[in-house]
């Protein structure tokens, strides 16, 4: 492996006496034995130039065990050691000059500069490195002892990734049948019957499985545990993809599969959304929904464990008959027009004190995938709220939620000066922002908590469902502070109550905080600031899945009996 060029130096040999002491087949047997242990395997074990008289030396390399370390004195001269390499061998290492500077390059056999390790540190000098050539020359400088420990040598065909670990064992188990040249049809045969996606439990941990059969080039899950679209990987050369994810045992959740996603050129963001050509219902999934789309890229699959928490009025009652009304909301103000829906109980008491005046925003969304007036007619039939006035107020567009709900102040006195006496006119109800609740999701979600603090005179609860407060108004800096938090810590205490749920899989990416890291931060300054509170954290994503049971329990956690 290595041996002393007669550029040695030290205080007690000659360069030249050194180089004659050293005898030429000592060195060639220890090279032989050191290349053996290091090509079986043996990953510790550190060679240096010579100090010693020539006899001590001769035994110290005859009696070499890995894991021993030798040391050189490296004076005022650079000292050369011929390490035996082959093209593609991996080296990893460490150099330590116990304190004193160090130098480290790496030379090819004539002489060439190849790498160099170190410039001249004092610490320890780590290295890891592929040889490009049949043997290197590795050149150390420096003042005092020096250790050179070459921990790992692997030859390029010893270079092999680990075997896969699955975290699914039926996964494990169909690889091991496909590699002893089995097939995939009793799988399949399986799933089906029992459905997707795959559940596991793995010494006490929950294992979840999305599976997709024949894709030709590539599938991708929207939603799930992860909110990056995961791409499934292809188990082989079968007709199985799939992606596994250990989850908690509440988990509750929806998914889209995008099998043969189209492999578009542009920006990654167009690059991201081509997955919407092809994003559909997983067919094997046995609780897709809403059970009435028309067609497959309408749906959406469902998920829910064993210990996913009860949904208050979920699904909703059959005997639920709420009344519903519509009227035109014109406003010169925000330039639009906009078809608002209320829900009211058939035997409404306008009069009555506990009555709670709800504005929901997204309102298609909350009529179509949350079936809000139903869910609310019959939680208040159940005894679960009082009678609820539900004003759904729908997005126009998506440019328009986008300019709208996260910090238009228009919009909010639109809302609180114009929507709000409307609906009361209409309704037949008295002003009390004790019992009036702004609730939404998403950019909903920081739109309500957003408009109840600008506006506390006509709304006095927010009701915030994955709110989106990692958002900023563009130019304005809070120092890390999430922009709604910061109205909160840098204003007055206000006549408000909020509710804030959030899911565990909305988390940031690449270091940026996400919807649940700033939904806690949120929690926690309207906390110190004294505000009356309430959280919920759910196993789950950005989900309607999950808004249709936060929403009953934000409302029966700030109303409920």
């Amino acid at each position: 492996m290595v041996k002393a060029s007669d550029r040695m130096t030290g205080g007690l040999v000659a360069p030249q006496t050194a180089a004659r002491q050293i005898s030429r087949a000592v060195v060639r047997d220890f090279l032989h034995l050191c290349a053996g242990h290091i090509r079986m395997g043996l990953l510790a074990f550190s060679v240096t130039a010579l100090l010693a008289a020539p006899d001590l030396a001769r035994a110290d390399l005859t009696q070499l065990q890995p894991g021993q370390a030798l040391r050189t004195e490296i004076g005022a001269q650079s000292a050369d050691f011929a390490l035996e390499t082959s093209p593609g061998d991996y080296l990893a290492g460490r150099i330590s000059g116990a304190g004193q500077a160090v130098s480290a390059d790496l030379l090819f056999p004539d002489g060439r500069h190849f790498r160099r390790l170190s410039a001249g540190s004092s610490g320890e000098i780590r290295f890891q490195l592929v040889s490009e050539s049949e043997g290197l020359i590795l050149r150390l400088g420096g003042e005092g002892p020096v250790t050179l420990l070459l921990e790992t040598r692997l030859a390029l065909q010893m270079q092999t990734p680990p075997a896969p670990e699955w975290l699914s064992p039926r996964i494990a188990q169909m690889a091991a049948e496909l590699a002893a040249g089995g097939t995939t049809g009793a799988f399949w045969q399986e799933i089906t019957a029992n459905g997707t996606p795959l559940i596991e439990t793995v010494e006490g941990k929950t294992i979840m499985t999305f599976l997709w059969r024949g894709a030709t080039r590539n599938v991708r899950l929207i939603g799930g545990p992860s909110n990056d679209h995961e791409w499934l990987a292809r188990l082989g050369e079968s007709d199985i993809w799939f992606k596994s994810f250990e989850v908690p045992p509440g988990t509750r959740l929806s998914y889209q599969l995008a099998p043969d996603v189209p492999d578009i050129p542009g920006t990654a963001r167009a690059r991201r959304g081509a997955l919407s050509a092809t994003a559909q219902v997983d067919p094997l999934n046995k609780a897709p929904w809403p059970a009435d789309a028309p067609d497959r890229f309408s749906q959406e699959a469902s998920v829910a464990l064993p210990d996913a928490p009860l949904q208050p009025g979920w699904p909703p009652a059959p005997d639920a008959s709420p009344q519903i009304s519509r009227f035109a909301f014109d406003s010169p103000a925000l330039g639009n027009s906009r078809e608002i829906t209320i829900s009211q109980p058939q035997d409404l008491d306008p009069t009555d004190p506990d009555l709670v005046l709800l504005f929901l925003f997204d309102g298609e969304r909350a009529q179509s995938d949350v079936q809000a007036p139903a869910l609310l007619d019959g939680l208040t039939r159940a005894g679960r709220l009082p009678p609820v006035v539900a004003v759904m107020i729908p997005s126009i567009d998506s440019a328009t939620r986008a300019r709208e709900l996260p910090g238009d102040r228009v919009f909010a006195d639109v809302l609180a000066d114009d929507l709000l006496p409307e609906v009361l006119a209409r309704a037949g109800i008295r002003a009390n922002p004790a019992r009036t609740v702004l609730a939404g999701a998403s950019y909903g979600g920081l739109g309500a908590a957003r408009i109840a603090i600008q506006r506390p005179d006509a709304f006095g609860n927010a009701l915030s469902m994955s709110g989106s407060f990692w958002w900023a108004p563009e130019g304005v800096d809070t120092d890390g502070t999430p922009w709604v938090a910061s109205l909160i810590a840098g204003g007055e205490k206000l006549p408000l109550r909020v509710f804030l749920s959030g899911g565990l899989f909305e988390t940031g990416r690449d270091g940026t905080a996400g919807i649940l890291e700033t939904s806690r931060i949120l929690r926690d300054t309207l906390r110190l600031k004294g505000y009356e509170t309430h959280w919920r954290e759910y196993a789950g994503g950005h989900d309607y899945v999950i808004w249709r049971g936060a929403l009953a329990d934000g409302l029966i956690a700030l109303f409920g009996k």
